[in-house]
């Protein structure tokens, strides 16, 4: 009978990591300051990703002290990994000019976080 091999994710190197971070906070300055952002609540979305990675990095950092090779560690990662996926996306539908809150906002017009913001 043949058994599966599990591999583990490398390990995020902290260069890499910050890296990662400043990217990631230079993204979210750069959809705002560029005007990409089209709606209030597209703009507080890359925020609060870019909070969440500095948040989730520190936490992985924390949990990753002991063992850097527990699951526990490997699992911090994962969530890192996961909100940083989450800006991607964000940035990448920015960048075609795809404000994520299109089609909500032309419905919900009087919402907050359909302000337009130039």
């Amino acid at each position: 009978m043949a058994t599966a091999t599990l591999t583990a994710p490398p390990i995020i190197s902290p260069a890499r990591l910050s890296l990662r971070r400043a990217s990631a906070s230079k993204s979210a300055t750069m959809m705002i300051g560029k005007g990409a952002a089209k709606y209030k609540g597209t703009k507080m979305r890359a925020k609060k990703l870019t909070d969440m990675i500095e948040a989730k990095v520190m936490e992985a950092k924390q949990v990753c002290e002991g063992d850097k090779r527990s699951s526990e560690c490997k699992v911090a990662w994962d969530e890192v990994e996961e909100v940083s996926q989450a800006m991607a996306d964000l940035r990448r539908k920015l960048a075609k000019h795809e404000d994520p809150l299109e089609f909500f906002c032309s419905e919900n017009p009087n919402i907050d976080e359909c302000v337009v913001d130039y």
